[in-house]
């Protein structure tokens, strides 16, 4: 009782002193739902599941006015799981993002675990936006965020906006190994959004850095494409993006990769569509399709309802399997229906 009393005195004090200074924001997402998974080597599956659309979260994000147009920047984020309040990214307390850096009219500088360009890429084009059964990491893999990485984001000029990221090894010796880095340019202008993204990597990654993948494991020299666009027409917006992988190792080390999609908002309704091909050039042609279909339902700001069926076509035993924002997935079909909240 006294442990107890100790930790609400220690947090409530944290939260005054946040609320004191408005430069400090408390965010998160809970997501938490039910999915049915089948297909699977061992049989079918139904679990009650978190991050289906979203990754759980906490996180502590801020700036500091310097002075002369320059910025300190900050932000803390530990991803956790609804179900039974256990943390992702391999156990880390800020697993998802862990950062500090200078900012100003120059554009951002930021130091430690972050997004890669690739995956932000790849995040705006995807109309599941990285999560629910249609998640484009089903069948396209992507490195989500890396440790050990300073960040260059520029200034957005005339629709233009640009990321490089490099992050270090770290292996004693040998500069080289185990090093990931990657960019991304950007284009929006009215309805029109238009990506291009690479990344490349040394050696695997560690424990944490990508969501579980279906077989995919970065080797040496791997590399990643990829360039993709959207156009808001005001009743519906269309997605495309086209890929390429080479390199590294089990899987995707010679595939193309082709997405169109659709969102059709009506009212408090959006209607999400998408179809994926990983199209395998290796001898043993590994092919794989997906279909994926989602609806999301607003019952306010910052809270909606959502369901979707994702259906994944394999050829020559590719074995890939329908996931989610922070799970692999177990079958071939899945579907869900959850609820999120955002704070």
């Amino acid at each position: 009782m006294k442990k107890s009393l100790i930790l609400l005195a220690v947090l409530g004090t944290f939260a005054g002193a946040a609320s004191a200074q408005t430069s400090v924001n408390i965010y998160g997402i809970l997501d938490a739902g039910i999915v049915n998974e089948r297909g699977g080597p061992a049989g079918s599956v139904t679990k009650l599941t978190s991050g289906i659309q979203n990754g759980s979260r906490l996180g502590f994000r801020g700036t500091e006015d310097l002075g002369g147009g320059l910025a300190a920047k900050f932000a803390i984020e530990a991803g956790f799981g609804v179900d039974d309040g256990i943390s992702n990214q391999g156990g880390r307390l800020f697993g998802r993002q862990a950062y500090v850096g200078l900012g100003g009219g120059w554009g951002n500088v930021t130091l430690g675990r972050q997004y890669t360009p690739y995956f932000l890429a790849m995040d705006q084009i995807d109309p599941f936006r990285s999560g629910l059964a249609g998640d484009n990491n089903n069948l396209w893999p992507v490195v989500t965020r890396t440790d050990n990485t300073i960040k260059y984001t520029t200034p957005e000029w005339s629709g233009f906006l640009g990321e490089l990221a490099y992050a270090f090894g770290e292996v004693p010796g040998d500069n080289s190994a185990a090093r990931q880095w990657g960019a991304s340019l950007g284009y929006t202008n009215g309805p029109l959004l238009v990506k291009a993204a690479y990344h490349e990597g040394e050696g695997p990654l560690p424990v944490g850095n990508e969501r579980p993948p279906s077989g995919v494991v970065l080797g040496d020299k791997a590399k990643r494409y990829m360039l993709g666009g959207k156009w808001d027409f005001g009743f519906a917006a269309a997605h495309a993006a086209i890929g390429k992988a080479d390199g590294g190792t089990v899987r995707n080390t010679d595939n193309r990769f082709w997405l169109v999609g659709a969102t059709v908002p009506f009212g408090a309704t959006t209607f999400l569509a998408s179809y994926i091909r990983n199209d395998d050039r290796r001898t043993i042609n590994q092919d794989a399709d997906q279909w994926a279909l989602a609806l999301t339902y607003a019952l306010s700001k910052r809270t909606n309802f959502y369901t979707s069926y994702g259906r994944i076509s394999n050829d020559n035993g590719a074995g890939y399997t329908v996931g989610s924002a922070i799970e692999a997935g177990s079958g071939d079909k899945a579907f869900n229906v959850g609820v999120r909240h955002q704070f």
